[in-house]
């Protein structure tokens, strides 16, 4: 199957409210133009260095998601043009994505990522630092963020009732952000969960946002 037929599958399993974000990570660029040329406008990277690097050989009409743990010194190469960063698990990151994208006079759109998996290697605030670092003076001050909503990944494992409960619990976390009032830096509408293994789970338990890679463009 080509980059094109495999889109247009997973494209056909997925609800209209739902985004693909096409992970492209160390993927050469003649596959991400496949990818485009199919009409996929939304690629995920993980490296700021080979995504920036690919934003400069590519159409500048794609949207490009840093879907990978971000170093906070390495925000500075991608502030000019990254349309959303999923994995923002800190408030240390979240005041530098501010500074830099202030520099550049522009907003940039974050998800805040939380730790739902039993693995101990994710990323991730807790429920108890997402509402310490919601509710800080600090975040309130910053004007050129915005908190789009949030992501999270489930434990590695074949056992489905407990990736649907890990999904589940982020959707509760979700549904009680959208219930607070909207700020301009505070608009929870995107929940990001979901890979290649487990997108059907994450959809079915709400997700609006899914990351797949190697069924769109094979195994790395």
């Amino acid at each position: 199957m080509s980059i094109a037929d495999n889109l247009s599958s997973i494209k056909a399993t997925l609800p209209d409210h739902v985004t693909l974000v096409a992970v492209s990570k160390t993927k050469p660029v003649a596959d991400l133009k496949e990818a485009y040329d199919a009409g996929q406008r939304i690629f995920g990277e993980n490296k700021i260095q080979e995504m920036t690097e690919k934003w400069e050989q590519l159409p500048k009409d794609i949207q490009w998601h840093m879907i990978g743990h971000v170093q906070t010194n390495k925000v500075k190469y991608m502030a000019p043009y990254v349309s959303l960063i999923h994995g923002v698990d800190s408030l240390k990151l979240l005041t530098e994505i501010n500074r830099q994208a202030a520099r550049y006079r522009k907003t940039i759109n974050c998800l805040l990522q939380i730790h739902i998996a039993e693995e101990e290697t994710k990323f991730g605030l807790s429920e108890e630092e997402l509402n310490i670092l919601l509710t800080s003076d600090e975040f309130k001050q910053m004007q050129n963020i915005c908190i789009k909503g949030i992501m999270g990944m489930a434990t590695f494992t074949e056992d489905e009732a407990q990736i649907k409960k890990e999904f589940t619990h982020l959707k509760t976390i979700f549904n009680h952000l959208s219930e607070q009032p909207q700020t301009t830096n505070f608009k929870p509408e995107t929940l990001s969960m979901g890979m290649s293994g487990d997108y059907k789970i994450a959809v079915d338990c709400g997700s609006t946002m899914v990351r797949i890679g190697s069924s769109i463009f094979g195994s790395r």
